[in-house]
């Protein structure tokens, strides 16, 4: 068990890496990764389970006993990143499933891993599990609606079958999930340090199998729709915190919204414009996947290391006889 730890720990540490290496390992044989493609929807239900696992009650304490920076950043979560994503696909004149493809990537909930990037970026973590809870729990009704609306002019939306595929990728598994956990607790526990290195892999996965299969599409349009999650993700990132700044939330709370807003659950996007989009409207999800874990840890980064300069300014700042001695 401990070995397995140890590898969970060290996927957790270095998945952003791992995510790179499995998709350009993935282009460049894409064969060995193409018979994945029947298992996608299977592999993100594996992840929900997971995220099952670890939810607990005080997740949607938040909702109840400070409910006004929940409710602003899963507004932002489902009004900036979709109408963002319309912007963008209008821009730079992306072919009907990309433009498509983009836009649900921009009407999914927030990501998982966004929880350990506004940890490591010293922003208000029980706002972002809250954030990615609810806004996840939220969206069988949110996604299909969103995307009917604002994608339904360059591809048929089927409302109710994506309602129902949400429901059983999502809502399902993180019932089941939770369902475990209340039965068998103990072992729930014993398991949880290695619950991450489950969906790692499931993630690297699926994301390997979305790259195998659009070896040609990457070639011709790859570039294109890159600028396109690139720019989708940066805004995210920037009117997020700039939508907790206006509404007067701390420095802290800004930092979750952020995150929460500009780092979507890229692996829903995937599964569900495979099932219901077309292959080529999997890709603005598949590089979400790739890019999201490699700016996440970059502002994090950057944030961790001003929270750290101005503790150190306040302490700075104390007059020294008011300073903690230290023995």
């Amino acid at each position: 068990m401990k070995t397995l730890e140890k590898i969970s720990s060290f996927a957790g540490k270095y998945f952003a890496l791992l995510v790179i290496l499995i998709a350009v390992i993935a282009y460049l044989i894409p064969e060995t990764f193409l018979p994945f493609r029947s298992y996608i929807t299977l592999l993100l239900g594996v992840v929900m389970f997971g995220m099952g696992l670890t939810l607990k009650a005080v997740d949607f304490k938040l909702i109840l006993t400070n409910p006004k920076p929940v409710l602003i950043g899963v507004a932002a979560q489902f009004v900036i990143m979709p109408l963002v994503a319309f912007a963008i696909a209008y821009m730079l004149q992306l072919p009907n499933e990309l433009a498509a493809g983009l836009v649900l990537l921009g009407s999914v909930p927030g990501g998982t891993a966004s929880n350990v990037m506004v940890y490591l970026a010293k922003g208000n973590v029980p706002l972002s599990i809250t954030m990615t809870s609810f806004s996840t729990l939220l969206a069988p009704l949110m996604t299909p609606v969103l995307l009917l609306w604002l994608a339904g002019q360059w591809m048929p939306v089927n409302v109710m079958d994506m309602f129902m595929s949400i429901v059983q990728v999502i809502i399902v598994p993180i019932v089941l999930g939770l369902l475990i956990k209340k039965l068998l607790p103990t072992v729930v526990e014993k398991s949880a340090n290695v619950v991450p290195l489950i969906s790692v892999l499931a993630i690297i996965i699926i994301v390997s199998a979305v790259v195998a299969g659009n070896v040609n599409n990457i070639a011709s349009a790859g570039l294109l729709v890159f600028v396109g999650v690139f720019l989708h993700n940066g805004a995210g990132l920037l009117l997020g915190y700039f939508t907790g700044k206006m509404m007067k939330l701390s420095r802290s709370d800004c930092r979750a919204i952020s995150i929460e807003v500009g780092m979507q659950n890229s692996g829903l996007g995937v599964a569900l414009a495979t099932a219901h989009l077309g292959p080529l409207a999997a890709l603005p999800s598949a590089l979400g996947a790739v890019w999201h874990n490699i700016s996440g840890p970059i502002i994090a980064t950057i944030w961790s290391k001003n929270a750290a300069d101005s503790e150190e300014e306040e302490m700075e700042a104390i007059p020294l006889e008011s300073k903690p001695s230290q023995i």
